[in-house]
């Protein structure tokens, strides 16, 4: 019988709003005990000392991309497992956008075959139906057989461009009873931007992605939403406008829930100049100059300092309710190009916990409890699940993790089989010491 007892560990639970220190004994991966002070300590039980530690609740991803199958020098489905458990993400729901994609029971179980013969001790995971054909956006998938399958959910992860296709996929879900998310981007307004328009964008001489682009498809879909009254989950949020929006849609009673992606809290277009001085990385801030850095053409692309700000107090006032971290590998080769010929995403999932933790929390933006809570019980609420918690009784879903330990991010340091990252060759503080599942 495998017994751990975690002794002066500051344990954080969003779901009972806990955040003391105590002692915390495990037994079989159960939780036994929450007490100070255990001092009747079971035979053949491993004591360790976590003074400065954290415990809290396994993290959830809402959605990542996956290379496997189709791109797997990318990633593979155990490596993108692996950089789950080292950034203490239990939960990851995948985006349908592989190859040959989830557009059908045929894709789904592929995907399935691939993560049977994987060690059950790595993260669980997820995964989203294809809402149209191929993910072209087109025309619906096998929607309906689809919804017999155990799919958290539907979504592109690309933007539909035709509303009315937008309208009936809203109308033929409803009495399916799954979630769908939708990423608005009128790619008519974004053309062939790389950066979020305005004076730096103009001043990198990169193409500009006005914020209308986002805030006029998002308005489409909350006015279909209003009509029809199906629940819609608004994925990348990026803009203060939108903020705006979303506040304005869930005031109205609208069944609307909304994320934001880690990098666009911490980041803004500054970042791609070079220029942190208005970001919120703290400690864990880009040190150097990274200007025109392909890893930061992002979609949506980073904002600007006033839409940074009011996501952070978005997230915080929960009109935004979960954070993102939407990991999306790329070779070194398709990233080393211009930043606006490089094809747009960033890893995030070893990194999006330390890196929040001391821009976010450290700075005093946010709370612990605040960051854990959309980082584990958020995500996992907008998923349809169940959220992991501390409870006594309950299955240990957990992370321990060190909020000052350093290491160097580089290639050999990180699971992911890629490392298009801003943070590539810096150190960083806080590191996730273990993982329960």
């Amino acid at each position: 019988m495998i017994r751990e007892l975690l002794q002066n560990v500051r344990v954080l639970d969003p779901v009972s709003k806990i955040d003391r220190t105590t002692d915390i004994l495990i037994t079989e991966n159960q939780i036994q005990a929450i007490q100070e002070n255990i001092t009747e300590i079971p035979a053949h039980t491993e004591v360790r000392d976590c003074q400065g530690l954290i415990l809290g609740p396994g993290l959830a991803d809402i959605y990542s991309h996956s290379g496997e199958p189709g791109f797997e020098e990318r990633e593979t489905l155990e490596s993108l497992m692996q950089a789950a458990a080292a950034g203490g993400f239990t939960r990851v729901a995948i985006l349908p956008d592989t190859s040959p994609p989830v557009d059908n029971l045929a894709g789904l179980a592929l995907l399935q075959q691939h993560i049977r013969n994987l060690s059950p001790s790595l993260p669980r995971l997820y995964f989203w139906g294809a809402l149209t054909a191929g993910v072209k956006g087109q025309q619906m998938a096998e929607l309906g057989e689809l919804a017999s399958s155990p799919i958290v959910g539907f979504a592109d992860g690309l933007s539909l461009s035709n509303p009315s296709l937008v309208r009936r996929l809203l109308e033929y879900i409803q009495p399916l009873n799954k979630s769908i998310a939708l990423w608005p981007c009128d790619r008519t307004l974004a053309g062939n931007g790389a950066a979020r328009e305005g004076s730096v964008s103009v001043r990198l001489g990169l193409p500009g992605i006005p914020a209308s682009a986002e805030t006029s498809a998002l308005a489409a879909i909350l006015e279909l939403v209003a009509s029809g009254g199906t629940p819609v989950h608004i994925m990348r949020v990026s803009t203060a406008r939108s903020v705006e929006l979303i506040r304005d849609a869930k005031a109205r009673g609208l069944p609307v829930t909304a994320s934001v992606t880690w990098m666009h809290l911490l980041l803004n277009v500054g970042a791609i100049s070079g220029n942190t001085k208005d970001c919120v990385g703290g400690k864990n801030a880009l040190t150097a100059s990274f200007a025109y850095d392909p890893n930061l053409h992002l979609e949506p692309p980073l904002g600007n300092p006033i839409d940074q700000l009011a996501l952070i107090q978005a997230v915080k006032d929960g009109v935004i309710d979960a954070i993102a971290i939407d990991h999306n590998p790329r070779t070194y080769e398709e990233k080393t190009v211009a930043f606006a010929d490089s094809p747009p995403g960033a890893i995030g999932l070893e990194l999006a916990l330390p890196l929040l933790w001391h821009g976010l929390v450290e700075t005093g933006k946010f709370s612990a409890l605040e960051l854990w809570r959309v980082l584990s019980t958020g995500p996992a609420v907008c998923l349809g699940q169940a959220p992991a918690t501390l409870a006594l009784g309950a299955s240990a879903e957990l992370i321990l993790f060190d909020p000052l330990m350093t290491w160097t991010v580089e290639g050999y340091s990180l699971k992911s089989r890629s490392a298009n990252t801003p943070w590539l060759g810096q150190q960083i503080a806080g590191k996730v010491l273990k993982t329960w599942v």
